[in-house]
């Protein structure tokens, strides 16, 4: 998509804090982080969301959750960390470009809602 944010980013118009980079995926540091370490990884065709993708999509999607373990303990979180992908409008995505969250530090990340 010739406007898309993160299609920009992968195509190297937009400038970004690159931590990992291969044939399908590129990832780099949110420039808003909520964590200590938050990584986003995206994969370079554009696919708009968890919502649209199809069986041909398979293999990019592993390969985007089979880096994640490499760039946590790369990036200071060898402890664990959280992967989110949000999809869609009522998932909060924000950019309408596939993307995954990978956030860690030293300190755990905390619940992933408040129970009521």
């Amino acid at each position: 998509m010739e406007n898309c944010l993160f299609c920009k980013i992968a195509r190297g118009e937009i400038p970004s804090r690159k931590v990992y980079e291969d044939d399908q995926l590129i990832a780099f540091h949110d420039i808003n982080p909520l964590r200590p370490m938050h990584i986003l990884v995206i994969p370079r065709r554009h696919i708009v969301s968890l919502q649209t993708v199809e069986p041909g999509d398979e293999p990019v999607l592993g390969r985007m959750l089979a880096v994640t373990r490499r760039l946590a303990e790369e990036n200071g979180s060898p402890e664990g960390f959280r992967v989110i992908i949000n999809s869609g409008r009522i998932g909060g995505q924000e950019v309408p470009h596939l993307h995954a969250h990978v956030v860690g530090g030293p300190e755990p990340v905390g619940p992933m809602f408040k129970r009521n």
